[in-house]
């Protein structure tokens, strides 16, 4: 039995009213969920509200889940729009950020080849591309920002976020393709790349 017929299972039990079977959903996807939202939210108490406020959305909603998408497709979709309800009840947008701290560079696949290169002026340079790739994420257009961030950092695949942002996968694409042009014209000063390159 594979992850989506494990989570409809507890969807169909907590339907009948089975709520430890939505604990478990919730146990499975909270910490996935959040960090999620921490691409939207900085602050961890807001992002722990509104990830606790999704779930409450999802348990509410769950009747109407048919199971025409994957539990936490649906369950990221709910996350994403309270969020950014949330961010707008403030006045806020959604900020986003890709720093890693050194307990991170442990799960890359060349983290001893990242740790040996940490010179002055790598660990500038790496900054300096952070913060263009910060700025230039959080200029983007609401739908092209979601999009990269959902395919790049998320790592899901262009069907998922096709579902969570109710588009076409083409749409997906070309979000993902534009975000990531718009990237890519803001690294080439910084990296000396040429038009015909991205990076």
């Amino acid at each position: 039995m594979g992850d989506r017929e494990i989570d409809q299972a507890l969807v169909d039990r907590a339907q009948r009213g089975d709520k430890q079977a939505f604990d478990l959903l919730v146990s499975k996807y909270q910490r996935k969920l959040a960090r999620l939202l921490s691409r939207f939210i900085r602050d961890p108490a807001e992002i722990e509200d509104v990830t606790q406020e999704a779930f409450i959305k999802a348990y509410r909603a769950l009747p109407s889940f048919r199971g025409d998408s994957a539990f936490y497709t649906w369950l990221y979709r709910i996350g994403i729009n309270t969020a950014k309800n949330y961010l707008v009840s403030l006045g806020r947008r959604a900020p986003t950020t890709t720093e890693f701290n050194s307990e991170e560079a442990e799960t890359f696949e060349d983290a001893e080849h990242l740790r040996d290169v940490n010179t002055p002026e790598n660990e500038l340079m790496s900054r300096q591309i952070a913060e263009t790739v910060n700025d230039t994420l959080g200029a983007l257009p609401e739908e092209l920002r979601s999009a990269i961030t959902l395919r790049e950092i998320e790592g899901l695949s262009y069907e998922d976020i096709a579902s969570i942002m109710n588009c076409p996968i083409g749409t997906v694409r070309s979000r993902i393709f534009r975000a990531r042009e718009a990237i890519a014209e803001r690294l080439r000063p910084l990296l000396g790349t040429t038009k015909d390159k991205r990076w």
